[in-house]
């Protein structure tokens, strides 16, 4: 984990520790898909970000919300992409992604 991150991840959990348990949740996948939206829509030019960014938050593990989370301090990095990209893979979110209509990313 780089400097930054866990600068980042340090930071985030401090404002999360003064929330409830559902503000946690919120706040920290609001700010995961702030910084997806981002990447998505530097990466993927023409692909409805809004649909591709609640298939990859909705389907992606604590852990990788939280990191995330904390990347949308920064702003989206190569690791966050990676982040992205692995989430993309899984055979839910292409099934959500297929159901949602972005399948232009899968041809």
């Amino acid at each position: 984990m780089t400097g930054t991150r866990a600068i980042s991840l340090a930071a985030l959990a401090l404002v999360l520790a003064a929330c409830t348990p559902a503000s946690q949740d919120q706040l920290a996948r609001g700010a995961a898909k702030s910084v997806v939206a981002r990447a998505a829509a530097e990466r993927l030019p023409g692909v409805p970000v809004a649909p591709y960014t609640d298939c990859i938050i909705d389907n992606a593990t604590s852990q990788q919300i939280l990191v995330l989370a904390a990347d949308s301090v920064t702003g989206p990095t190569a690791s966050t992409w990676e982040i992205i990209t692995g989430i993309a893979r899984k055979p839910e979110t292409l099934q959500c992604l297929l159901t949602n209509g972005v399948s232009a990313l899968l041809q």
